[in-house]
Protein backbone atom coordinates (compact mmCIF):
# COMPACT_ATOMS: atom_id res chain seq x y z
CA UNK A 1 0.00 0.00 0.00
CA UNK A 2 1.49 3.84 -0.99
CA UNK A 3 0.18 5.97 1.82
CA UNK A 4 0.82 9.58 0.97
CA UNK A 5 1.44 11.40 4.68
CA UNK A 6 1.09 15.42 4.67
CA UNK A 7 0.38 17.98 7.70
CA UNK A 8 -0.58 21.25 8.06
CA UNK A 9 2.10 22.00 11.06
CA UNK A 10 5.29 21.26 8.84
CA UNK A 11 7.19 18.77 8.05
CA UNK A 12 9.47 18.68 11.32
CA UNK A 13 6.26 18.21 13.38
CA UNK A 14 5.92 15.42 16.03
CA UNK A 15 2.92 14.81 15.33
CA UNK A 16 3.94 13.80 11.72
CA UNK A 17 7.19 11.84 12.68
CA UNK A 18 4.88 9.85 15.06
CA UNK A 19 2.40 8.83 13.02
CA UNK A 20 4.84 7.96 9.70
CA UNK A 21 6.29 5.24 12.69
CA UNK A 22 2.97 3.57 12.47
CA UNK A 23 1.99 3.81 9.23
CA UNK A 24 5.94 2.83 8.04
CA UNK A 25 4.84 -0.89 9.29
CA UNK A 26 1.76 -1.01 7.28
CA UNK A 27 2.85 0.41 3.62
CA UNK A 28 4.93 2.47 1.65
CA UNK A 29 4.91 5.85 3.14
CA UNK A 30 6.15 9.14 1.23
CA UNK A 31 6.07 11.83 3.37
CA UNK A 32 5.17 15.44 1.75
CA UNK A 33 4.66 18.12 4.24
CA UNK A 34 4.80 22.07 4.02
CA UNK A 35 8.26 23.34 4.77
CA UNK A 36 7.09 25.40 7.78
CA UNK A 37 3.53 25.80 9.58
CA UNK A 38 0.57 26.15 7.72
CA UNK A 39 -2.01 25.89 10.48
CA UNK A 40 -5.59 27.48 9.23
CA UNK A 41 -4.35 27.54 5.62
CA UNK A 42 -7.96 25.85 4.56
CA UNK A 43 -8.05 24.80 1.62
CA UNK A 44 -5.75 27.56 -0.21
CA UNK A 45 -3.38 26.86 -3.28
CA UNK A 46 -0.84 28.65 -4.71
CA UNK A 47 -1.23 30.03 -8.44
CA UNK A 48 0.92 33.10 -7.70
CA UNK A 49 4.33 31.71 -7.10
CA UNK A 50 6.67 29.03 -8.83
CA UNK A 51 6.13 25.86 -5.75
CA UNK A 52 9.30 23.80 -4.98
CA UNK A 53 9.93 20.31 -2.89
CA UNK A 54 12.92 19.58 -1.14
CA UNK A 55 14.41 16.63 0.14
CA UNK A 56 15.29 16.40 3.67
CA UNK A 57 15.96 14.43 6.68
CA UNK A 58 13.46 14.72 9.50
CA UNK A 59 13.60 12.83 13.28
CA UNK A 60 17.41 12.09 11.58
CA UNK A 61 16.08 9.51 9.80
CA UNK A 62 12.85 9.29 7.73
CA UNK A 63 13.21 10.72 4.45
CA UNK A 64 10.62 13.61 3.84
CA UNK A 65 9.76 15.95 0.80
CA UNK A 66 9.20 19.51 2.66
CA UNK A 67 6.95 21.88 -0.30
CA UNK A 68 7.16 25.21 -0.19
CA UNK A 69 2.97 25.43 -0.59
CA UNK A 70 -0.18 24.78 1.20
CA UNK A 71 -1.14 21.20 2.62
CA UNK A 72 -3.53 21.19 -0.57
CA UNK A 73 -0.07 21.99 -2.57
CA UNK A 74 1.22 19.02 -1.15
CA UNK A 75 -1.06 17.03 -2.18
CA UNK A 76 -1.09 17.72 -5.75
CA UNK A 77 2.64 18.05 -6.10
CA UNK A 78 3.35 14.68 -4.64
CA UNK A 79 0.35 12.98 -6.45
CA UNK A 80 1.08 14.36 -9.73
CA UNK A 81 5.12 14.45 -9.24
CA UNK A 82 6.59 12.08 -6.88
CA UNK A 83 4.32 9.65 -7.08
CA UNK A 84 3.11 9.78 -10.75
CA UNK A 85 -0.49 9.44 -9.67
CA UNK A 86 0.16 5.97 -7.99
CA UNK A 87 -1.42 6.00 -4.46
CA UNK A 88 -3.88 4.10 -2.46
CA UNK A 89 -4.18 6.79 0.20
CA UNK A 90 -3.69 9.84 1.93
CA UNK A 91 -3.03 10.52 5.70
CA UNK A 92 -3.48 14.35 6.43
CA UNK A 93 -1.68 14.80 10.53
CA UNK A 94 -1.51 14.20 13.61
CA UNK A 95 -2.60 17.94 13.71
CA UNK A 96 -1.50 19.68 16.93
CA UNK A 97 -4.90 20.54 18.15
CA UNK A 98 -8.62 19.78 17.17
CA UNK A 99 -10.57 20.11 14.03
CA UNK A 100 -13.87 19.89 15.12
CA UNK A 101 -16.95 21.26 14.32
CA UNK A 102 -16.87 24.41 12.04
CA UNK A 103 -13.19 24.28 12.49
CA UNK A 104 -13.03 21.97 9.46
CA UNK A 105 -13.45 25.02 7.04
CA UNK A 106 -10.10 26.48 8.15
CA UNK A 107 -8.12 23.38 8.59
CA UNK A 108 -5.34 22.89 6.40
CA UNK A 109 -4.98 19.34 8.07
CA UNK A 110 -8.52 18.64 6.85
CA UNK A 111 -8.29 20.23 3.64
CA UNK A 112 -5.09 18.19 2.68
CA UNK A 113 -7.13 15.08 2.67
CA UNK A 114 -10.10 17.02 1.39
CA UNK A 115 -7.32 17.24 -1.80
CA UNK A 116 -6.95 13.48 -1.54
CA UNK A 117 -10.84 13.42 -2.09
CA UNK A 118 -11.08 15.42 -4.59
CA UNK A 119 -8.24 13.04 -6.72
CA UNK A 120 -11.02 10.65 -5.50
CA UNK A 121 -8.37 8.82 -3.13
CA UNK A 122 -8.97 7.31 0.47
CA UNK A 123 -8.53 9.76 2.57
CA UNK A 124 -7.79 10.94 6.44
CA UNK A 125 -7.43 13.69 8.48
CA UNK A 126 -6.79 12.83 12.34
CA UNK A 127 -6.06 15.47 14.75
CA UNK A 128 -5.52 15.98 18.63
CA UNK A 129 -7.11 17.90 20.98
CA UNK A 130 -4.10 19.36 22.45
CA UNK A 131 -4.32 23.34 23.27
CA UNK A 132 -0.60 24.35 23.75
CA UNK A 133 3.08 22.69 23.04
CA UNK A 134 2.79 19.71 21.42
CA UNK A 135 6.79 18.84 21.72
CA UNK A 136 6.39 16.58 25.15
CA UNK A 137 3.06 14.91 23.90
CA UNK A 138 2.81 11.37 23.48
CA UNK A 139 0.88 11.15 19.99
CA UNK A 140 1.57 7.39 20.42
CA UNK A 141 -2.39 6.57 20.92
CA UNK A 142 -3.73 8.62 18.31
CA UNK A 143 -0.86 7.40 16.18
CA UNK A 144 -2.03 3.68 16.28
CA UNK A 145 -5.30 4.64 15.86
CA UNK A 146 -4.25 6.04 12.84
CA UNK A 147 -2.84 2.66 11.46
CA UNK A 148 -5.56 0.65 11.98
CA UNK A 149 -8.09 3.44 10.80
CA UNK A 150 -5.76 3.61 7.45
CA UNK A 151 -5.36 -0.22 6.84
CA UNK A 152 -9.42 -0.20 7.25
CA UNK A 153 -9.76 2.79 5.03
CA UNK A 154 -7.88 1.16 2.00
CA UNK A 155 -9.91 -1.80 2.30
CA UNK A 156 -13.52 -0.88 2.68
CA UNK A 157 -14.38 1.87 -0.06
CA UNK A 158 -15.85 5.07 0.79
CA UNK A 159 -18.32 6.70 -1.94
CA UNK A 160 -16.67 8.99 -4.36
CA UNK A 161 -15.09 12.07 -3.14
CA UNK A 162 -15.61 11.42 1.12
CA UNK A 163 -13.25 11.54 3.80
CA UNK A 164 -12.93 10.53 7.34
CA UNK A 165 -12.20 13.60 9.75
CA UNK A 166 -10.77 11.76 12.80
CA UNK A 167 -9.99 14.09 16.00
CA UNK A 168 -8.88 11.86 19.57
CA UNK A 169 -8.86 12.93 23.05
CA UNK A 170 -5.62 14.83 24.25
CA UNK A 171 -5.19 12.82 27.41
CA UNK A 172 -3.73 9.02 28.07
CA UNK A 173 -4.57 6.59 26.22
CA UNK A 174 -6.00 4.78 29.34
CA UNK A 175 -8.40 7.65 29.27
CA UNK A 176 -9.71 7.41 26.51
CA UNK A 177 -13.38 5.98 26.52
CA UNK A 178 -13.70 4.41 23.27
CA UNK A 179 -14.78 5.41 19.22
CA UNK A 180 -17.80 6.88 18.53
CA UNK A 181 -18.74 7.89 14.70
CA UNK A 182 -20.08 11.38 15.08
CA UNK A 183 -21.88 14.10 12.68
CA UNK A 184 -20.07 17.49 12.68
CA UNK A 185 -21.15 19.96 15.42
CA UNK A 186 -21.04 23.68 16.13
CA UNK A 187 -17.73 25.43 17.28
CA UNK A 188 -18.16 29.21 17.98
CA UNK A 189 -15.75 31.36 19.05
CA UNK A 190 -16.25 34.68 21.04
CA UNK A 191 -13.90 37.95 21.62
CA UNK A 192 -12.08 37.03 18.06
CA UNK A 193 -10.52 40.58 17.95
CA UNK A 194 -7.61 41.26 19.65
CA UNK A 195 -6.64 45.19 18.82
CA UNK A 196 -3.58 46.55 19.85
CA UNK A 197 -1.44 49.79 19.02
CA UNK A 198 2.16 49.85 17.72
CA UNK A 199 4.76 52.26 18.97
CA UNK A 200 3.89 54.45 16.40
CA UNK A 201 -0.12 54.65 17.39
CA UNK A 202 -1.25 52.87 14.23
CA UNK A 203 -3.56 50.06 15.01
CA UNK A 204 -2.74 45.91 14.61
CA UNK A 205 -4.41 43.25 15.04
CA UNK A 206 -4.56 39.92 16.42
CA UNK A 207 -7.12 36.88 15.25
CA UNK A 208 -7.79 34.64 17.89
CA UNK A 209 -10.49 33.65 20.61
CA UNK A 210 -12.23 31.48 23.01
CA UNK A 211 -14.62 28.92 22.26
CA UNK A 212 -18.34 29.74 23.10
CA UNK A 213 -20.03 27.18 25.37
CA UNK A 214 -21.28 24.81 23.44
CA UNK A 215 -24.70 23.36 24.06
CA UNK A 216 -24.75 19.66 24.66
CA UNK A 217 -25.25 18.44 20.66
CA UNK A 218 -25.28 14.32 21.38
CA UNK A 219 -23.66 12.74 18.53
CA UNK A 220 -21.68 15.43 17.43
CA UNK A 221 -17.51 15.48 17.17
CA UNK A 222 -17.37 17.84 20.01
CA UNK A 223 -19.79 15.91 22.35
CA UNK A 224 -17.49 12.89 21.75
CA UNK A 225 -14.47 14.70 22.72
CA UNK A 226 -15.62 16.08 25.46
CA UNK A 227 -16.51 12.53 26.88
CA UNK A 228 -12.80 11.45 25.96
CA UNK A 229 -14.18 9.15 23.10
CA UNK A 230 -12.58 9.69 19.75
CA UNK A 231 -14.67 11.32 17.25
CA UNK A 232 -14.56 9.64 13.34
CA UNK A 233 -16.95 11.94 11.00
CA UNK A 234 -17.68 11.03 7.52
CA UNK A 235 -17.33 13.94 5.58
CA UNK A 236 -18.07 15.09 1.73
CA UNK A 237 -17.15 17.56 -0.80
CA UNK A 238 -20.72 18.23 -1.89
CA UNK A 239 -21.66 21.16 0.23
CA UNK A 240 -25.22 21.61 -1.55
CA UNK A 241 -28.04 22.66 0.92
CA UNK A 242 -30.44 20.06 -0.68
CA UNK A 243 -33.48 21.33 1.64
CA UNK A 244 -33.00 25.10 0.20
CA UNK A 245 -33.31 24.04 -3.49
CA UNK A 246 -37.56 23.57 -3.82
CA UNK A 247 -37.57 26.78 -1.87
CA UNK A 248 -35.22 28.84 -3.96
CA UNK A 249 -37.25 27.62 -6.94
CA UNK A 250 -39.80 29.10 -5.36
CA UNK A 251 -38.48 32.64 -5.70
CA UNK A 252 -38.77 32.34 -8.97
CA UNK A 253 -34.99 34.25 -9.95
Amino acid sequence: MRILLTNDDGIHAPGIIAVWRTLIEIGDVWMVAPERPRSAAGHAITLHKPLRITDVTVGGEIKGFACSGTPSDCVTLAFDVLLEGRCDLVVSGINAGPNLGWDLTYSGTVAAAMEGAILNLPSMAISVTLEGGSESFDFGPAARFAAVCAQRLARAKLPPHTLLNINVPAVDGSEIKGVEITHQGKREYIDRIDARTDPTGRAYYWLGGSIREVTPDPGSDVHAILANRISVTPVHLDMTAYALLDTLKEWKL
